[in-house]
């Protein structure tokens, strides 16, 4: 699960600032998932991220986990649940894809 293919047409609609443990979304530490249609690229500067993959929304236990190093990136595919953890020098950004212009839409949906 850690790299999944992002179709070769697809581009990049919007990237993300880079995030640490002082600045990162609550909504990434909490079940979330990318939309419709978009590829979520998560790539980390420094520390580690670890990614947790989840089989719903409401799963509590994940499915997959993958430790993301420095230097690395991993893939989340359309609509699937996940969250991440953060070691305290983690540095992340995360690259959103599509094959059509997504650019004023959402690029993921968090738990109601």
């Amino acid at each position: 699960m850690s790299h999944l293919r992002i179709p070769k047409n697809w581009t990049i609609q919007r990237s993300t600032p880079f995030f640490t443990k002082e600045n990162v979304p609550a909504a990434l530490l909490n079940h979330h998932n990318t939309a419709e249609g978009v590829f979520g690229q998560l790539c980390v500067m420094e520390g580690t991220v670890t990614y947790f993959g989840f089989a719903d929304s409401e799963a509590k236990e994940p499915e997959t986990k993958v430790e993301i190093e420095a230097g690395q990136f991993a893939t989340s595919p359309p609509q699937y649940w996940h969250r991440v953890e953060l070691s305290d020098d983690a540095q992340f950004n995360i690259n959103f894809w599509s094959d059509k212009d997504k650019k004023n839409e959402k690029m993921f949906n968090t738990k109601s």
